[in-house]
């Protein structure tokens, strides 16, 4: 009797090779999206980093006995590459049923094959699950956006971005509601976004109007929170600027990417839904 999940998604094969496999990982380059939203390589308007939390890690100690993890990885944002997410989990796969004298030469080892992939330099995490449960959750001070009362129209598919006239004042205004596509399998990605600005107020109703119309926006994560960036950048011209996505997880890995023009790089916490 044939299977009747054969011709689905979930069907098809792939190969998931469990011994150690530095070759399974596949860069992107980032220049591709970025040329379409007009930034300079030479002089991006934003400094910052991609925080990666991976949730299913495992190899095996000398005596073949399984290590389970946790891992973080940060990618700066100014490295030739991103890492397809895909690939990622293949190559974390692959450490399964390899042996290696400690964690720290597993980290040592994700470091050196993370660097290489992105083109720049990549820190690791390595924890053990009782010190990933010990981590707090992001606590976003600011104003929600989500209840504001409004309508929405179904076929727009770009919104001005506005600010609003007043003193130029810092807030943190953040959304939950942002959800985007995978520009390869069309999968969506949902996650929290975070806006924190010093500058002009920045309409709220069609900052909440712009983050829906992303809803069936392909891009990737990295991608997504820098077009973020430069729009609102570019609309509402704010002194300071910091986006941060905060993405739930696929595949056993989030993405978590933080640009900014004025802070440092951020604590990598989950929110609610990680």
């Amino acid at each position: 009797m044939a299977n009747p999940f054969d011709e689905t998604p979930l069907g098809r094969r792939t190969d998931y090779i469990d011994q150690y496999t530095p070759s399974l990982l596949c860069p992107v380059p980032r220049w591709d999206a970025r040329e379409a939203l007009e930034l300079d390589p030479q002089s991006l308007p934003f400094h910052g980093v991609d925080l990666w939390t991976a949730y299913e890690v495992s190899w095996l100690d000398n005596r073949g006995k399984p290590v389970v993890a946790m891992a973080e990885f940060a990618v700066p944002c100014n490295s030739r590459n991103l890492v397809e997410s895909k690939s990622l989990k293949l190559y974390l796969n692959s450490f399964a049923n390899s042996r290696f004298g400690s964690t720290k030469d597993v980290r040592t080892l994700m470091e050196k094959d993370l660097t290489d992939c992105a083109g720049g330099p990549v820190d690791v995490r390595l924890m053990s699950l009782d010190e990933a449960a010990r981590e707090p959750w992001l606590e976003i001070r600011g104003q929600c956006i989500d209840l504001l009362d409004i309508d929405i129209d179904d076929g727009a598919q770009q919104v001005t971005l506005l600010a609003d006239q007043g003193a130029e004042r810092s807030e943190t205004l953040y959304s939950h509601l942002l959800r985007s596509l995978c520009p390869v399998t069309g999968q969506p990605d949902w996650a929290t976004l975070v806006v924190r600005y010093t500058g002009a107020p920045i309409s709220q109703v069609t900052l909440l109007r712009y983050v829906v119309a992303l809803r069936n926006h392909q891009g990737f994560h990295e991608q997504i929170v820098e077009q973020v960036f430069s729009d609102i950048l570019k609309q509402c011209e704010p002194r300071q600027l910091s986006v941060y996505g905060r993405f739930t997880r696929r595949g056993g890995l989030d993405i978590n990417p933080f640009r900014s023009n004025f802070e440092d790089r951020p604590l990598n916490r989950r929110v609610v839904r990680q």
